[in-house]
């Protein structure tokens, strides 16, 4: 057997290309090559205009490559040393909320899809139906300050987004992929219920785990709201919400009446948007290419509704 799929591969290996073959793989490098560039040429703007001066960005714009190179916008962001607290702060916030999440919503749905789950379509209508209709911004404010009693505290922003509705359907349809037959298999052999999803359930859905980690880190890493909403007393905020608060005070201090007595033109206004922009997304894009090939596959799986 292995023999024939030996020769298999020897004689696809020897088939030779034609002119029209090498053509087509051609345009098809060339077509690659450019939507590579034109995806990573706005990143790259980012970049060189984040070490601009603010002079040269208010009369020639943004650029590619700095006129005048200087690092006063990150020196901004750096000054008081915060911002690290800020990084390490939202690192945990976003492992620890992913993992939770990963747990919660992979049990979630796996149960979901179970057909010895009498209440499972009633449980699922209800899940889909909180994603349609949302109370409003006042009656979320007074549950989670009145009722829970979070304000002030880091679990107001870890607990909103470790699980949506979405992501449970979503995991749901990842798992049912997962063949009946391996979990009644699993019940024969004596294994209980948390058993057979840490066994046999949980290595299947490697897909639906990285689909669904990845939008629950990128949600956790781009938090702002929540942190605006309850964390307004905390001396360590989360990362987005920091350097949000950064741009706004410097874009509040250039346009206030104290402007018109200390000279203000120079500060580093729109370059520092660009350098917050390089420092909130440069380490989260490295996570992408870890999860891709799962991610790729598992958008294609999971999107499919049942």
């Amino acid at each position: 057997m292995a023999k024939n799929s030996d020769d298999m591969l020897d004689s696809v290996s020897k088939v030779k290309l034609t002119a029209s073959d090498y053509v087509i793989r051609g345009i098809g490098y060339v077509f690659i090559s450019l939507f590579a560039i034109a995806s990573i040429f706005p990143f790259l703007v980012i970049l060189g205009t984040s070490f601009e001066t603010e002079n040269n960005i208010i009369s020639y714009g943004v650029t590619l490559i700095p006129r005048e190179f200087t690092t006063a916008a990150y020196e901004l962001v750096i000054k008081g040393g915060t911002i690290w607290e800020s990084y390490g702060l939202t690192v945990v916030m976003t492992l620890v909320g992913t993992l939770f999440g990963l747990f919660i919503c992979s049990m979630t749905g796996y149960a979901l899809q179970r057909r010895d789950f009498p209440f499972r379509n009633a449980i699922s209508f209800f899940i889909y139906f909180t994603s349609l209709f949302q109370a409003g911004l006042a009656p979320y404010y007074l549950l989670m300050t009145g009722t829970y009693h979070l304000n002030n505290s880091y679990l107001a922003v870890l607990l909103p987004l470790m699980v949506s509705s979405w992501l449970i359907i979503l995991m749901k349809n990842f798992a049912k992929s997962v063949p009946h037959e391996l979990t009644e298999s699993g019940k024969i052999d004596g294994a209980g219920d948390f058993k057979i999803f840490y066994s046999i359930v949980l290595p299947m859905l490697k897909p639906g785990l990285a689909t669904v980690g990845l939008f629950l880190a990128l949600g956790y890493w781009n938090e702002w709201y929540q942190s605006s909403l309850f964390l307004q007393n905390k001396s360590v905020l989360p990362l987005q919400y920091r350097l949000y608060k950064i741009v706004n005070e410097a874009q509040s201090l250039k346009n206030s009446v104290a402007s018109q007595y200390v000279s203000v033109s120079n500060l580093p206004t729109e370059s520092l948007k660009m350098a917050t922009a390089m420092m909130t997304t440069g380490p989260i894009i490295f996570l992408y290419p870890f999860v891709q090939r799962y991610f790729i596959g598992g958008i294609t799986v999971g999107a499919v509704k049942g």
